[in-house]
């Protein structure tokens, strides 16, 4: 009798522990965070950091930062144009480039290691260049700053994207902020 309620006991606990799963694994993968900007989508620019691997060919890899005007320095090519690329579109131009005279058929692979800093300007305790975490807010930002000053208007935060004055948008702070942003947190008039 108790060998009985003893498998019973373990046939419920089984199937408890299933449900979990099937309820919990959806949950996990839907709330899992997503890459900000997936290497497919993600375009580089001036203080983002990669590595550059080009496969059996040790003295042509190495990690490299994009350049003020998105431009990065690679052994045997020289100068090339990153900024605005997407990793991929590096690869496939690093490549072109190496099979230009230098190798046969070269295997590149571009992988960003440190994305660019954010900016955050206005009226928070210390304004300045931060290093971009995926996945980062406006409020992460802030905190990273030392939070508001007691003039700072919280409802009217600005985020410049693209470099561009007339990319400006307004943001919350649960924006997500993404690498090169410059975020203002204007003050308030009393």
């Amino acid at each position: 009798m108790l060998e009985i309620l003893l498998q019973s006991g373990r046939r419920r606990s089984d199937l408890f522990r299933c449900i979990l799963m099937l309820f919990f694994l959806p949950v996990l993968f839907l709330g899992a965070t997503i890459p900000v900007a997936s290497a497919a989508e993600y375009r580089l620019g001036s203080g983002d950091k990669l590595r550059v691997a080009v496969f059996a060919e040790p003295d042509l890899s190495g990690e490299f930062e994009v350049e003020g005007a998105g431009i990065i320095s690679l052994p045997l090519i020289g100068q090339l144009k990153a900024g605005g690329l997407t990793p991929r579109e590096l690869e496939r131009a690093i490549a072109e480039k190496l099979a230009d005279g230098y190798l046969v058929n070269p295997r590149v692979s571009v992988e960003v290691m440190n994305y660019r800093p954010f900016f955050i300007l206005g009226e928070v305790n210390s304004p300045g260049s931060y290093a971009y975490v995926n996945g980062m807010t406006v409020l992460n930002a802030v905190a990273l700053a030392g939070g508001y000053t007691y003039r700072a208007r919280k409802d009217r935060i600005v985020i410049l994207r693209g470099g561009r004055s007339n990319d400006e948008e307004l943001a919350s702070e649960a924006t997500e902020v993404l690498p090169g942003d410059i975020i203002r947190i204007p003050e308030r008039l009393f």
